[in-house]
């Protein structure tokens, strides 16, 4: 807590209401008798206490969540890791940006730790499945349907598009020898049109006609054997949206209040990444401060 005034309820109350309550400063000053500078000075100097492990066997989903103004080269993100079934966030990293060695970090952390990871579950960034090498990797199957909407769109004008996005939607709902059974069809009936090159008149230079469609096919045969790892062990998640969920209301409560440091806003998000909730419970409030 503030090194100026020492540790007591009413400062863990006014970093609570602040952090969690989304209070105003004018909030702030009616409920605490503080002003602006007296809140940016406590969020400057409080300590949060050293998180409590429970090292155990678990299911992760790994994911990052960007922050800043990417167009004007400020952007940060941070990386976690999470038990959706606990729904606890186990170890974070902030970076400047999302990269292979971050995610081995997290795994170096979580194991230092004496967690037993069991499965991985993340999106198409290659630098999670490399960094949890030897782990069973499993594709979360939103993003998959994403990476193939960028190169088909929501609404494909080709018919190799329509179908291709069709097949990717059955994702949620078949198995994994159908699945790679239409792809093999798809495969067949459009190889000469994945192939089809353009042949720009005044360069004479070419490229695939449909770069789009090609693009998502080879990145839907590329992740497709991460797709179904689920079916080895049911307790694996086909998706990463309890993380995704949580990220959003975590970005929403780290941007109310404007006008803060950086270093104060990272210090609002090791807050409430710790707590692993926007709305923690008393005992779990109770333990995040020094």
């Amino acid at each position: 807590m503030s090194k100026r005034r020492g540790r007591s309820f009413d400062e863990k109350h006014l970093l609570e209401d602040y952090i969690f309550h989304k209070q105003t400063y004018k909030e702030i000053r009616a409920t605490h008798g503080v002003d602006r500078r007296d809140v940016q000075h406590l969020l400057s100097t409080f300590s949060i206490a050293p998180k409590v492990h429970r090292p155990r066997p678990v299911h992760l989903l790994v994911d990052a969540t960007h922050f800043g103004a990417r167009t004007e080269d400020k952007d940060w993100c941070v990386l976690v890791a999470r038990d959706p079934i606990a729904k606890e966030n186990l170890v974070s990293l902030i970076a400047d940006t999302e990269t292979t060695y971050g995610y081995v970090l997290l795994r170096e952390e979580l194991e230092r730790l004496g967690y037993t990871i069991l499965s991985v579950t993340g999106d198409g960034f290659g630098g999670i499945y490399s960094a949890f090498h030897g782990i069973p990797f499993q594709m979360c199957q939103v993003h998959m349907e994403r990476l193939v909407i960028k190169g088909t769109t929501r609404k494909p004008l080709t018919e190799a598009g329509q179908v291709l996005l069709a097949l990717t939607r059955t994702l949620h709902h078949t198995n994994s020898y159908l699945f790679t059974e239409r792809l093999k069809k798809f495969t067949e009936k459009y190889r000469t049109f994945l192939q089809e090159k353009t042949i720009h008149p005044i360069t004479g230079d070419w490229s695939f006609t449909h770069e789009g469609v090609r693009a998502a096919f080879f990145s839907l045969t590329r992740l497709q054997k991460y797709l179904f790892t689920y079916e080895h062990d049911k307790n694996i998640p086909k998706t990463t949206n309890s993380l995704e969920g949580h990220f959003r209301h975590v970005k929403k409560y780290v941007g109310i209040h404007g006008g803060l440091t950086l270093e104060n806003q990272q210090k609002i998000l090791a807050v409430i990444l710790q707590a692993s909730s926007v709305s923690p419970s008393k005992e779990i409030l109770d333990g995040l401060w020094k």
